[in-house]
């Protein structure tokens, strides 16, 4: 089995270094400083206060690599549709596209049945790039929990959390889910095989949707942010407009907003993804987190005032540090 990890940053490079440690043939597809200290190194894993050193196969061009029979893509939402063409070596007649991405997933509406089957989401897969590029059929869903960050080139600090899970957007227990989740589990990693992933897709995306912007513009840390009764009102109030948006696609929630938030709390002070790649000058995740949703609201003909009035900030915030086009 040819595991290639598309994206070897701190969860790419987490997931690929304890596949490698297990054995498996697995690539990683990096870029600049991480890229060369892997080359030269390996991938250095500090886990447990623990570090392991692991020689792993290193590319920045895919051709290298040749077709593979699952591509892992780990990169923030908004670099995957300009890489299409650059993954296309990678991919064979029987490659698996695993969508390790965060937010809602370009392939949501891919065997969903009813009226919405089929429907492209612009806000995550702008000119249908992945639609066309990869094809829907090849994708395997994936919803990421551990957190993990690069603290060096070519070194990866594990911090919490070691789950995959993984669905078809069936929801049927296939053969490459199934062969994936035990590559996984040998690796000393969760990968359980859901029949509703797009609930848990939502579990998660409650949070990213209402924190992460919140967090962007008061620069506040999760412990304050879900405390601090303005905005854990804004918080909740964006969080209650996409429940009502994820219940008319089907999705049933197995905890209620009130629960989700304390959960936010107890993370204690943890500065969001969207917070810290405002801080570093990096692109942020404003679209495959808060304007779909967004753009679900319309399709589902759901009112959205307050997660538009947090998105219009936030993008705003995004475009006068340099790090939003739209």
């Amino acid at each position: 089995m040819k595991i290639c990890i598309f994206g070897a940053g701190a969860i790419g490079g987490y997931m690929g270094a304890k596949l490698a440690q297990a054995g498996a043939e697995v690539s990683l597809v990096a870029r600049g400083p991480h890229l060369a200290a892997m080359r030269e190194n390996g991938l250095r894993l500090i886990e447990d206060g623990k570090e392991i050193s692991v020689p792993v196969t290193a590319t920045d061009d895919p051709a290298e690599l040749g077709p593979q029979d699952y591509v892992v893509v780990t990169l923030k939402a908004h670099s995957v549709p300009p890489v299409v063409d650059k993954m296309q070596p990678l991919i064979g007649p029987d490659t698996t596209i695993v969508s390790g991405v965060n937010g809602v997933p370009w392939w949501y509406f891919h065997k969903i049945g009813g009226p919405l089957e089929g429907t492209r989401l612009e806000s995550v897969d702008p000119g249908n790039a992945q639609w066309d590029g990869f094809g829907p059929d090849r994708v395997l869903g994936c919803v990421v929990y551990p957190a993990a960050e690069v603290i060096e080139p070519g070194v990866v600090k594990h911090i919490e959390g070691n789950r995959f899970s993984l669905g078809e957007p069936d929801g049927s227990k296939s053969e490459r889910a199934l062969a994936l989740s035990k590559a996984l589990t040998a690796a000393g990693l969760k990968a359980p095989v859901r029949p509703k992933l797009r609930d848990e897709i939502w579990v998660k995306l409650w949070g990213n949707l209402s924190f992460n912007p919140i967090s962007a513009l008061t620069h506040a840390t999760l412990d304050v942010l879900c405390t601090d009764p303005g905005t854990r009102a804004v918080a909740r109030a964006m969080m209650v407009e996409a429940q009502t948006v994820a219940e008319k696609l089907g999705v049933k929630f197995p905890i209620d907003v009130d629960r989700r938030i304390k959960g936010g709390a107890q993370v204690g002070a943890h500065r969001t993804s969207m917070l810290q790649d405002l801080d570093q000058g990096r692109p942020m995740e404003i679209d495959a987190l808060v304007g779909s949703v967004q753009e679900l609201g319309r399709v589902t003909e759901t009112p959205t005032p307050t997660i538009d009035t947090v998105l219009a900030l936030v993008q705003l915030r995004a475009k006068v540090a340099g790090l939003y086009t739209g």
